[in-house]
């Protein structure tokens, strides 16, 4: 089975899932929005039918059967290796939910492996080494190897646990090391799935080389001998010029709006806690918010933390999400509605995009959204700055 067979019989599949569920709901329940409108999808091969979409409010990083909250001495499922489980009676009972997305999986994993064993054939086992790598694309004999990969990844993100996460963006970085030119798209997926792992300072790096380094004219992107992807540790609360250019990512600009919103409501919280407590918080109560923060870099520097005022920093984190708000919205006005009420926008299944048409919103929307709703009040706060 080739690569466009196998993306012809997930979309079969994903469909006869949709239809499966819908037909399964109490005819009561119904509403307008559960019966699927074909009507909306253009008559040119612009867009698949419709697929499911998982959304998460809370990445899963332990035993993923619903309810339990074990996350040591797991087992990983022997088939997808991405999904864990603390007892044979939780897998078992979490084996009819999981069947299709890990038969999805197994799939796709088949599917890549034939297409690297069929390359290394063609191309020798030196395509994958310094002969190779960095600008795989330029090869025409690997881009079923790097559709197949992308596959796998789209398998992975069907699953909203930690290490399904987590494989598929080890995934995409490696397709960015194969490939610096990005012909794919990876760059757009990545810094969401930063920011549900909670690395958000590696998502700003990622975000900010590309806006930077990524944006130079005479990069030249075959020579594996200049630096690439080597922002380090840059500063979050920087002011966002970088980012509000003549040529935005879309994609970027909506995880750095995120990474500042989370900023944002984590210093608020800080500060609310010292207007409850007075001058002198209780290092204990600082230690617990510390812990709980939506963002990891405020875990990680406690001179933040124990600031006296936080006032004037989130003031400026106030200003720099009303700029990139409105850098989004000039990029593409059909963002942020879609955000707040994504609708079908999550199902559909777009091929090409123009920038800043609804196809493009819906391809951002998939790579960003689970990441918003995974950060409590992120989606609100947006909400708010709609409504101002």
């Amino acid at each position: 089975m080739d690569t466009a067979q196998y993306i012809q019989q997930c979309a079969q599949e994903d469909q006869a899932g949709l239809d499966e569920y819908i037909a399964s709901r109490p005819a009561e329940s119904s509403t307008a929005a559960d019966q699927l409108d074909y009507d909306y999808l253009p008559r040119s091969p612009r867009s698949l039918p419709p697929q499911t979409f998982h959304v998460s409010t809370n990445l899963v990083c332990g035993c993923v059967t619903p309810g339990c909250a074990k996350t040591h001495n797991l087992n990983r499922c022997s088939v997808c290796k991405v999904v864990q489980y603390c007892s044979r009676e939780h897998q078992a009972a979490d084996r009819r939910s999981h069947r299709s997305v890990c038969g999805k999986i197994k799939k796709a994993q088949a599917n890549l492996e034939y297409e690297e064993e069929d390359l290394r054939q063609e191309e020798g086992d030196g395509i994958f080494g310094e002969g190779g790598r960095g600008h795989f694309w330029r090869t025409h004999e690997t881009r079923d190897y790097m559709r197949a990969r992308y596959t796998l990844v789209e398998a992975l993100l069907k699953i909203n646990a930690f290490q399904a996460v987590s494989a598929a963006l080890d995934h995409l970085l490696d397709m960015l090391e194969l490939c610096r030119s990005d012909n794919l798209g990876a760059r757009d997926v990545i810094p969401g799935l930063y920011i549900r792992l909670g690395r958000d300072q590696e998502a700003y790096d990622f975000c900010k080389w590309w806006a930077t380094t990524g944006q130079e004219n005479d990069y030249d992107w075959d020579s594996t001998g200049l630096p690439y992807l080597d922002v380090k540790n840059a500063d979050v609360f920087e002011e966002v010029g970088a980012f509000v250019g003549a040529w935005p990512s879309l994609a970027h600009n909506v995880a750095i709006t995120l990474l500042k919103v989370r900023l944002m409501m984590d210093l608020q919280s800080l500060q609310q806690a010292r207007l409850d407590a007075g001058p002198h918080v209780p290092q204990e109560i600082l230690d617990t918010i510390q812990q709980h923060t939506a963002s990891s870099i405020i875990t990680g520097r406690s001179e933040i933390v124990n600031r006296v005022d936080q006032t004037p920093h989130i003031m400026q984190l106030q200003k720099q999400v009303k700029e990139l708000h409105a850098a989004v919205h000039k990029a593409n006005p059909y963002f942020w509605p879609a955000l707040l009420k994504p609708g079908d926008n999550l199902k559909a299944r777009p091929t090409s995009y123009g920038f800043g048409d609804m196809s493009h919103m819906q391809l951002v929307l998939q790579y960003t959204y689970n990441a918003w709703a995974e950060t409590p009040g992120a989606i609100s706060a947006i909400g708010e700055l709609l409504k101002a």
